[in-house]
């Protein structure tokens, strides 16, 4: 039991057991209850055997998930080029000139030249 705004009550029990047969509002082309009815008001599919349909429809199909394994891809990772460091206090642009250099390997045969021999005196 209800109580209107007025201060009537209202048993929306009955009311609703009263009314399940007509047309609800909308575009579904359905009672009150969910039967699904043709332009006339006569009931064409139950409420309970659309329920049941669905029902079986979603618990007894296979998942899809179950049949088919996720394929399992590996990136391709490419290492980063080798740079050969010569000298560390230089930047990488300055490491590339100083590669390009084709004295460097002369010079550094002079230096040990230089070095291994005996200083002359004076």
């Amino acid at each position: 039991m209800h109580r209107s705004a007025l201060g009537k009550t209202v048993d929306m029990s009955s009311l609703v057991s009263k009314n399940e047969k007509v047309r609800a509002v909308g575009n579904m082309n359905v009672n009150a209850r969910g039967d699904i009815i043709d332009s006339h008001g006569r009931v064409v599919q139950d409420n309970t055997q659309r329920v049941k349909r669905q029902y079986s429809n979603t618990v007894n199909k296979p998942s899809i998930q179950e049949d088919v394994q996720p394929e399992v891809v590996t990136p391709v990772v490419t290492p980063p080029p080798v740079v050969e460091v010569i000298a560390p206090d230089l930047n990488p642009e300055e490491q590339k000139m100083f590669e390009e250099f084709d004295d460097y390997e002369e010079v550094e045969e002079i230096k040990q030249t230089e070095t291994e021999k005996p200083k002359a005196k004076k």
